[in-house]
């Protein structure tokens, strides 16, 4: 197979789609200085989506056609239902010469390359984090894409968050665990928040403290290397308020209800990629 690298340090990225997670990953790639926006471009319609690229330096040009032609990169970050109808309306565009990744949830990669008709292709599967910079990302690779590919993407969504390498047959259980996980651990602070305010706290403060205190745990489990387990253990006093606490929620079947979460998310994933 005939290589064509992608020059690392002059590349340029291109999105097609200019929605919220498109803005999130530009947003990220400039902030981090990974690419100056001089080299990133979209397009869109929509008066307020041109002014939101525009405001950080981003070009926006008139047709998708016009972005694919621009950019060594191809993004494309538009909603499932849509995505055949855009990479098949810009086949003729997608040499072997461009690096094209997909963001649509669903869409599987041998869909993609068959609609691209090449399979230099790499599926991403990020969430909505990305908007602040925390995103929790997996990419897959397709059939010609090269490691050299997967270190630009690596890069790029690292920009906006972690990202890990997985097949892509663990796309679905991504789907229910960090795809869906962020709305799990918002109705987590928003229970907490009102447990909060049961017990006496002004809701402003209640909030605040539950939000700081997800983000903080958060953080001691990624940071410290510790199980989660242990560091429950460690604040776990014997006969004390945190155990009289987790004795509660394990009554309701806390643990239980989480997994099952997953587990329904992905197995909706799953059914709605095979509809």
């Amino acid at each position: 197979m005939e290589a064509f690298p992608i020059p690392s340090d002059t590349y340029k990225l291109g999105f097609i789609g200019a929605g919220k997670m498109a803005e999130s990953i530009a947003r990220g790639v400039v902030g981090s200085g990974l690419l100056p926006p001089s080299r990133i471009c979209t397009s869109h319609s929509n008066p307020i989506r041109v002014d939101a690229f525009e405001s950080f330096g981003v070009t926006v040009l008139p047709r998708n056609d016009d972005v694919v032609e621009d950019s060594d990169v191809v993004i494309f970050s538009v909603k499932p239902q849509v995505v055949k109808k855009v990479v098949s309306q810009l086949k003729p565009l997608l040499s072997k010469k461009k690096l094209l990744v997909s963001v649509a949830a669903g869409t599987k990669l041998k869909d993609l390359e068959e609609w691209a008709g090449q399979s230099r292709f790499i599926r991403v599967m990020p969430n909505t984090p990305s908007a602040v910079g925390e995103a929790a990302s997996v990419m897959s690779l397709g059939g010609s894409a090269t490691e050299e590919d997967a270190d630009i993407i690596a890069k790029l969504f690292g920009s906006v968050g972690k990202i890990w390498r997985g097949d892509e047959k663990l796309f679905d259980a991504v789907t229910g665990l960090s795809g869906s996980g962020p709305a799990y651990i918002f109705l987590a602070i928003e229970a907490l928040a009102d447990g909060g305010v049961a017990a006496g706290l002004p809701r402003e403060l209640a909030l605040g403290l539950a939000s700081q205190t997800v983000l903080g745990a958060a953080s001691m489990a990624t940071k410290t290397g510790k199980h989660p387990g242990q560091l429950k253990d460690d604040v776990t006093s014997p006969g004390g308020t945190t155990i009289a606490g987790i004795h509660e929620l394990e009554k309701g079947g806390f643990r239980g209800t989480l997994m099952n979460a997953v587990i329904a998310a992905a197995k909706r994933s799953r059914e709605l990629s095979q509809s």
